[in-house]
């Protein structure tokens, strides 16, 4: 969870948290289907960013190795983020 914090501004800038990745982290159990409703319903994706950015740092460690496991399938480019941290490796 400290990658999250560490690198929540590189995610906000980078993620597309567009309507199927949010579903698809809704059905993998990484965010609530009500969550899922709320984050759709925010028009600019930096904000829809920010608030998934801001339920995942309230879900478990579990929800969150869920939704790495979402992100390395669905925007394999953001993988990095969560893998390095100022040459400090960490695993998942």
């Amino acid at each position: 969870m400290h990658t999250l914090f560490v690198n929540g501004f590189q995610l906000v800038d980078r993620m597309v948290a567009d309507v199927a990745l949010v579903t698809e982290l809704a059905s993998a159990g990484c965010i609530t289907w009500s969550q899922r409703e709320h984050l759709n319903n925010i028009l600019q994706p930096r904000d829809r960013n920010d608030k998934l950015i801001e339920f995942l740092a309230r879900r478990s460690v579990a929800d969150f190795e869920k939704f790495i496991k979402v992100i390395a399938k669905e925007q394999y480019h953001l993988v990095p983020l969560f893998l390095t941290d100022g040459g400090e490796t960490f695993s998942i």
